[in-house]
């Protein structure tokens, strides 16, 4: 379906004040805040002028009084206040989280995505604590958002945020993933259902195009997340040069990710592993569904399953290691280093001469060069030293924006190992 633009329409009256009342007075040492950040930490907080309701738009200033913009606020937050607008006169209203929302769309069809991607990616579109995710089923053409509103400032945004999404973007359906704990710090309840009528929220999507598509099922409703991860869909394709003719381990395959690539690109076998059965067994289905004979899925502990592996002295052709993050926090990142270091290690060890590995990390604490620094570290500890054949990472419907350095978390590495 092509994808379309919303109209320009007229503006329409704001839910809140036409200009935020409320202001705050922030100790913004380092220019944070005033160089785009969108975060304002209650330990920032000087001092605050005027009434306001938790969720509403207020003005930031800095300990000057001078301007900074203005954002929503919640007192129940260690993120006292995330900024909408670094422009103190904006008129924060229906009209421009429309406006938002339809940049955030414009700027995915300038980039060519029509089909299955991120709509909106949050701060990274300056609609902190929204994500929207597209889903565009390849057997009947349905399109559906599966949408989150992940604080307290943007639900109260959330008929405005509908209605612009229905305008722009025209989806079949709308389906809400407001499961997410983060929810709970901000006071909200967890919950998931339709947005306006039910439809079927099992689809099945192609990664990739043309004769690199691979076609995977994705359930809005129960699937994780928002029901699949569209960030790795261009790792996915890319590794499909990487792996052809190979034996492929496919370790924390989830629900077939790197493995049916690799089955794709004519891997001779792949075996994915996961620990979790529910991903196994739709991995399994995915395979099926594509044709895979060669892919063989199963529910395993893969640190375990390396290190039996490695002492029995089996070896493949190329590894894969796609990891759920292991560092949530800066203060597990020490922890989170040794795990990573641990994973790779034991991988590098289970490697054939010229074996490639295809690493990632979707931990945002987890920065590229410690990637790169921890990688080095079990290299040297494996005895094998490392080539890069390709640096891989977040695609363009994830985009990071700059001075926000928490957008920036999926790292993916391809390495040959002598």
């Amino acid at each position: 379906m092509k994808a379309t633009l919303c109209a320009q329409g007229t503006a329409q009256a704001p839910i809140h004040a036409d200009m935020a009342q409320a202001r705050i007075r922030i100790d913004d040492r380092g220019d944070r805040v005033r160089n785009g950040h969108p975060w304002v930490f209650a330990t920032q907080v000087i001092k605050e002028d005027g009434a306001f309701e938790p969720g509403d738009v207020v003005q930031v200033q800095d300990a000057k009084g001078f301007p900074l913009g203005q954002g929503y606020i919640n007192p129940a937050s260690m993120i006292r206040v995330r900024m909408l607008t670094h422009h103190d006169g904006d008129r924060v209203s229906r009209a421009f989280i429309r406006q938002r929302v339809q940049a955030a769309w414009k700027r995915r069809i300038s980039l060519g995505y029509s089909g299955s991607c991120r709509a909106v990616f949050s701060e990274a579109d300056h609609l902190p604590g929204l994500v929207v995710d597209l889903f565009h089923d390849a057997r009947d053409g349905r399109r559906v958002l599966s949408v989150q509103f992940l604080t307290l400032g943007m639900e109260r945004w959330r008929d405005a945020v509908l209605e612009a999404l229905q305008e722009c973007i025209g989806p079949d359906g709308i389906y809400l993933r407001n499961d997410v704990p983060i929810r709970e710090k901000e006071g909200l309840p967890l919950e998931k259902g339709f947005s306006g009528k039910a439809f079927d929220p099992k689809l099945v999507i192609e990664e990739g195009e043309g004769a690199q598509a691979v076609r995977v099922h994705v359930d809005v409703a129960g699937g994780q997340k928002t029901g699949h991860f569209l960030d790795q869909v261009r790792n996915h394709v890319d590794a499909q040069r990487f792996l052809s003719g190979r034996r492929v381990l496919d370790c924390f395959t989830h629900t077939g990710g790197f493995g049916l690539h690799a089955a794709k690109a004519g891997a001779t076998e792949v075996l994915g592993l996961d620990i979790s059965a529910d991903a196994v067994a739709l991995a399994a289905r995915n395979a099926e569904l594509n044709g895979f004979a060669q892919s063989v899925f199963r529910e395993a502990n893969v640190f375990d399953f390396l290190t039996d592996a490695s002492r029995a002295g089996k070896r493949w052709d190329a590894i894969v290691l796609d990891p759920p993050a292991f560092a949530k926090s800066k203060s597990a990142l020490e922890n989170a280093y040794r795990g990573y270091k641990e994973i790779n290690l034991r991988a590098l060890k289970c490697l054939t001469s010229g074996g490639r590995l295809i690493t990632c990390s979707c931990s945002q604490h987890m920065v590229p060069e410690l990637f790169r620094q921890m990688l080095a570290d079990a290299a040297r500890d494996a005895g094998r030293s490392l080539r890069e054949l390709h640096e891989g990472g977040q695609p363009p419907d994830h985009a990071p924006l700059w001075g926000v350095p928490e957008t920036r978390y999926l790292k993916c590495l391809v390495l040959e190992a002598d």
